[in-house]
């Protein structure tokens, strides 16, 4: 699946109704995070920011899920 850039990732997000804010909490991701990753404040190398960015599809990468 090809990289998104940012905006085209907050436009698939509005195509399916989605506020950055309830994708954030539906994959359990900062809205802060979120928000910054997009907005290329945060750019996603680390921690949550990669994981935000690998789910919004706007970055390549290997999430490792930890137990909670």
């Amino acid at each position: 699946m090809p990289l998104k850039t940012p905006a085209e990732a907050v436009a698939d997000l509005r195509k399916r109704g989605l506020s950055i804010a309830l994708w954030a909490s539906r994959n359990r991701v900062s809205k802060l995070v979120a928000y910054s990753v997009l907005n290329g404040r945060n750019r996603g190398t680390l921690g949550e920011g990669h994981r935000a960015a690998v789910l919004l599809g706007i970055k390549e990468g290997i999430i490792e899920e930890t137990p909670e």
